[in-house]
């Protein structure tokens, strides 16, 4: 997952999926994105279960992979793991001050390979 800069976090909004494109980084086994602190993904993935899927595909090699992680998020409050986490470069491809991390801890992990079919004639 790291070999990718974007993935997809899904996430409940007024009781039904949402599904938003984020910037992300790894950190200590977790997936952290960046957001707006007031804003509809922030308020909504605090304390809540999502899943964050991230993928890489090559249309002309019909290869790639497919990774899903669901597990519990959560706002970053400690202010040294702020300071850390400001350190690591983490942008957001939101307009606006992102200044809010979440962190999500993976507890469902899956993932696959896409390979192309090939036929014999």
């Amino acid at each position: 997952m790291a070999s990718v800069p974007v993935g997809r976090i899904i996430y409940t909004r007024q009781a039904l999926p949402a599904v938003d494109l984020v910037s992300f980084m790894l950190d200590r086994g977790d997936i952290i994105i960046r957001t707006d602190r007031s804003g509809t993904l922030g308020v909504a993935t605090r304390k809540a279960v999502v899943a964050f899927e991230a993928d890489s595909l090559d249309p002309a090699g019909q290869a790639g992979w497919s990774v899903t992680v669901i597990g519990q998020s959560h706002e970053v409050t400690d202010a040294s793991e702020i300071s850390r986490l400001e350190q690591i470069g983490l942008s957001s491809l939101a307009p606006g001050e992102q200044q809010n991390f979440i962190r999500i801890t993976p507890g469902i992990l899956t993932g696959r390979q896409l390979c192309a079919l090939t036929t014999s004639s």
